[in-house]
């Protein structure tokens, strides 16, 4: 069976890569490779802040909620504009948790988040292969 070059339909939208595609016709600045490329490095330096927080999340402080709230928010546009919906979705939530000051419910959502990064990473790598 050959290796499957569209990312799963659940984890990312194909309508908002396809915007992203559209910016740069036939692919020769490898813009979606370089965006999505971006975007992961991005990712492996928020994601353990989000583990952090899901430790802590029993006791988190004021500004542990600032820091998560600030984290979510940058995860969240990010992952919107590349089709990866339910985690921005879900970091718009931990983002208006965290500015609310309301922790109830965060260690699920917290740990929903971090599983919707490992699904988004995998769905992500074949846009990193050039097109042909």
């Amino acid at each position: 069976m050959p290796p499957r070059l569209a990312p799963t339909p659940t984890v990312l939208d194909e309508q908002a890569l396809a915007r992203l595609r559209e910016l740069d016709p036939g692919g020769a600045n490898q813009l979606v490779q370089r965006v999505v490329d971006a975007f992961l490095k991005s990712l492996d330096q928020h994601a353990p802040v989000l583990a952090r927080a899901l430790d802590g999340a029993a006791d988190a402080t004021p500004g542990d909620l600032g820091a998560l709230r600030h984290v979510a928010h940058t995860l969240k546009s990010a992952a919107a504009s590349l089709g990866a919906t339910t985690l921005s979705q879900r970091c718009a939530e931990i983002e208006a948790r965290a500015r609310d000051g309301q922790p109830d419910g965060m260690p699920e959502l917290l740990e929903a988040v971090l599983a919707d990064i490992d699904g988004v990473r995998i769905a992500m790598r074949p846009l990193l292969q050039p097109t042909r």
